[in-house]
């Protein structure tokens, strides 16, 4: 049995550190962009999120490309 991946959505996630708690334990946040193209280069997808950034009033901690993908059965039967 043959397994294809198909691509079927890439996202764009960007986490800011937006402070510190209580106990001084800083404070995250999250920016997704959803709906990038899965064939999108992963230097062209880093460019896109520093020019974001760079909008940002935080500090950026991690930028992240998100992948999903099917498995198909190249049999045709599950």
């Amino acid at each position: 049995m043959a397994v294809e991946k198909v691509p079927s959505s890439t996202t764009l996630r960007m986490q800011f550190q937006t402070g510190l708690d209580g106990d001084g334990d800083p404070v995250y946040r999250t920016k997704s962009l959803s709906n990038v193209k899965t064939t999108a280069l992963d230097q062209d997808i880093y460019d896109v999120a520093q020019a974001l950034v760079a909008l940002q009033e935080y500090t950026v901690t991690a930028v992240q490309r998100v992948d999903s993908a099917v498995l198909e059965d190249l049999g045709g039967v599950m």
